[in-house]
């Protein structure tokens, strides 16, 4: 079962995912971890994203969701192409989003961090709207958790290379991080 949002991000819709446990006693996040996802691969729109973070995902409904649907994988939110907002965690607690990972010599990045995903493409660009719900949000967050800085932001690529590649070439890392910088 699902913990109530303790740690609501202002403006996103809440579809709490079952797909998250507690922190490990005394962890507080202190890294920001940046993905993109589209179901099916490169085709953005639609409830599949968030049917798969809630388990719900038929596979019958495309030959691809008959390799994944069984996953339990989350993130804590969600920001859709025209700039939505979808929470599925609440940050306080550990989203299952980055797997086999490690940030700074330091294994198991879902134990301290917090994982946003970007609907896209590791190979293609995000839009405007995109751009600004993650600069808004990822203030929001690094105001509720001072650890997270710009330095402590990173890509599920970096913090698992070699098995995961997103957010990708067509993530603009200047341009957001110069984002987190003005007001």
């Amino acid at each position: 079962m699902s913990a109530p949002f303790q740690t609501p991000l202002s403006q996103a819709e809440y579809l709490p995912s079952p797909n998250c446990d507690e922190r490990p006693a005394g962890t507080t996040p202190d890294l920001l971890v940046i993905h993109c996802i589209s179901l099916p691969p490169e085709e953005y729109g639609g409830p599949w994203i968030s049917d798969l973070f809630l388990n719900r995902l038929d596979p019958s409904v495309h030959p691809y969701f008959e390799q994944i649907h069984q996953l339990k994988v989350s993130a804590h939110a969600l920001v859709r192409r025209n700039g939505d907002v979808v929470q599925y965690v609440s940050l306080d607690m550990r989203a299952w989003h980055a797997g086999q990972s490690c940030f700074d010599n330091r294994e198991n990045c879902n134990d301290y961090s917090i994982g946003i995903e970007l609907e896209g493409s590791d190979q293609g660009a995000f839009t405007d709207a995109q751009y600004h719900s993650l600069t808004r949000i990822t203030r929001e967050i690094m105001q509720r958790y001072p650890a997270i800085v710009p330095k402590r932001i990173t890509g599920h690529e970096h913090i698992a290379p070699g098995r995961k590649t997103d957010p990708g070439p067509g993530f603009d890392w200047k341009r957001y991080l110069a984002s987190l910088c003005t007001q």
